[in-house]
């Protein structure tokens, strides 16, 4: 298995990748919503603004995770929210997400990432170092449906001090349904 930051021309088999996962863990219309998201992330959001991750195996894409940034009006730190993460079904529960993960905490923290946030399953992400955040102390874009789901890590070893200001997502993720 390989894990690669380099994704260019290859975005069409990236968003087949999470419509298909997502189709076969939520259904159908949640595969089409999550396909549609990853191919405005890839096709809409400026390449400084945006972390893509895949893994491969044979050649073959078998999983992929995309970070995006997340900007707080009053606070200097570079924060970046995980979301969407993909692993292909027939690929699951070998480890492929937990590796990919891994990796692309390591590659943001290399490129001076401070925070990484993520929305999701506590039980999944506390395994890749994730811890759960107040939205007091990191307010979200939106209201969270889940917010026990609200999960952050610091990438600096420092202790994730309370974020400053209203945060703004990249425009692709800029609405409530996705939170």
């Amino acid at each position: 298995m390989e894990y690669l930051r380099e994704h260019n021309g290859r975005e069409a088999e990236i968003v087949d990748l999470f419509t298909l996962t997502f189709t076969a863990s939520e259904g159908e219309e949640e595969g089409t919503v999550i396909g549609e998201l990853v191919r405005k992330l890839l096709s809409d959001t400026a390449q400084e603004s945006l972390f893509v991750f895949i893994a491969e195996e044979n050649g073959a894409l078998i999983g992929g995770i995309i970070f995006s940034q997340l900007t707080y009006a009053h606070d200097e730190r570079t924060v970046f929210v995980l979301g969407p993460v993909a692993v292909a079904p027939d690929q699951q529960g070998r480890g492929v997400g937990q590796g990919l993960l891994s990796y692309g905490l390591r590659a943001l923290q290399m490129a001076g990432v401070d925070i990484v946030m993520t929305y999701g399953d506590p039980n999944y992400y506390t395994k890749v170092g994730f811890t759960p955040i107040r939205e007091v102390d990191a307010p979200a874009p939106f209201p969270l449906n889940h917010p026990e789901g609200w999960l952050a890590q610091s990438l600096t070893g420092q202790p994730i001090a309370p974020l400053r200001g209203p945060s703004r997502c990249v425009e692709a993720l800029d609405d409530p349904v996705y939170w």
